[in-house]
């Protein structure tokens, strides 16, 4: 991390061309999230090109250093979490701080535009627009404008801004949707979906590797090999749905199949699910591993054969839910996903084509797509590949700055 009252220190000169990009996102890698991997992989994608500004995290100083773009941080109290003072106070340092600093940072730079993460603390990118010689895009992940959606004076203020801005950058073509039909603006939109950042994982893709991987996790958990084992990962909270997946096994095994469901993650409904496992006396074949580095990931990608994500629907507000990474990660790794058919998911799982889309409210639905992929290995094989060729497209993000965004697509 570098020490901001130190910004006309010289930097090492890490780049062939001069950066012109100014990437601001409150929240920012190593800190975990699916935000913080979307900003990273971009950045990763331009690294001669963008500075990075943020707020700090546990173990900033240690990343930072060994990044190929420069990082600047803000700082981030940790005594005011919690509260809802604490929350404002840290609300306001946020809107401050990133916007002085990107005014400091403009004569260091002399930057031409300014890419903002998300709408969080939107003034700030307003504000920069009328103080500094540049123009900006913003990028909108769906539970950001959900909230100001909310708000008739934020949502008004909202939609000035994006008004005032180069572009929009939406993570799916659900926020896209949601964007029109809440916010009334003709600024060019484009939709730029996560990317798989297969480094994270730090092994091979050779098929004997992953063999390898496969056979160490599954006998950690006394797994056959000729088990079916179910896979989630994320946070164990209610609304990710993995009780429907526990609740499934019972059905399965009744059928006579071999099947397993391991859970990768912590949480608060934790204690919940190993109850409903033990009062369904399926505990020998639901399996908590806790938190998982990425690092570690990929052997648990390796080891099962289905990967189950079952986001809960809500009938009062419309059900944004993360984009769904793991999914196409999943996919990398050629194995198939089960997935509600809700908010941004439906831009990583094709119906059919890589996986099976379905109502996380039907039990009928939900039982009959495990119960398809469970008996049927072809078809897991065949969803599989298709998610592999899938997880390796991705649409680079300097697409926003030319007219033929096309070229910058990769497969």
């Amino acid at each position: 991390m570098e020490n901001i009252s130190r910004i006309r220190a010289t930097i090492r000169d890490k780049t062939a061309s001069y950066p012109d990009i100014l990437v601001i996102s409150r929240t920012f890698q190593p800190k975990g999230g699916g935000i913080e991997e979307y900003i990273y992989n971009r950045c990763l994608q331009d690294p001669e090109r963008v500075i990075v500004l943020a707020a700090s995290c546990s173990g900033d100083k240690l990343f930072d250093k060994w990044q190929k773009f420069p990082v600047y941080r803000w700082p981030l109290s940790r005594h005011w979490r919690g509260s809802f003072v604490g929350a404002m106070l840290q609300a306001f340092l946020n809107t401050v701080c990133s916007c002085v600093l990107a005014i400091q940072l403009y004569f260091r730079y002399h930057y031409r535009y300014i890419e903002w993460g998300h709408s969080y603390h939107f003034l700030s990118v307003l504000l920069l627009s009328y103080l500094l010689p540049i123009r900006f895009f913003i990028y909108l992940h769906g539970k950001d404008i959900l909230g100001l959606s909310r708000n008739p004076i934020l949502c008004s203020l909202f939609e000035f801004t994006l008004k005032r801005a180069e572009g929009i950058v939406c993570n799916s073509s659900f926020t896209q949707d949601y964007l029109t039909t809440h916010f009334h603006v003709e600024t060019p939109t484009h939709v730029i979906n996560p990317a798989v950042r297969v480094e994270k994982f730090g092994v091979s893709s050779h098929q004997d590797d992953l063999d390898d991987l496969r056979v160490r996790i599954r006998s950690a958990y006394n797994i056959p090999e000729k088990a079916v084992v179910i896979l989630s990962v994320g946070r164990l909270v209610k609304s990710k749905g993995s009780d429907r997946v526990i609740e499934n096994l019972t059905l399965l095994l009744t059928l006579g199949m071999d099947v397993h469901y391991i859970l990768c993650g912590q949480g608060p409904y934790e204690s919940a699910l190993r109850n409903l496992a033990s009062r369904l006396r399926v505990q020998g074949r639901v399996h908590f591993a806790g938190y998982v580095p990425d690092r570690e990931l990929a052997g648990y990608y390796a080891a099962c054969d289905i990967l189950a994500m079952l986001s809960l629907g809500d009938n009062k507000a419309p059900k944004v839910g993360g984009f769904g990474i793991v999914c196409l990660e999943a996919g990398y790794f050629g194995k198939p996903v089960i997935a509600s058919r809700l908010g941004n998911v439906v831009d990583t799982v094709h119906h059919e084509e890589n996986g099976i889309l379905v109502n996380p409210n039907s039990g009928y639905e939900v039982f009959h797509a495990f119960k398809r992929l469970c008996q049927d290995q072809k078809l897991r094989e065949q969803l599989g590949r298709q998610g592999k060729q899938l997880a390796k497209r991705k649409t680079l993000h300097r697409s926003i700055y030319v007219a033929d965004r096309d070229s910058c697509l990769l497969t």
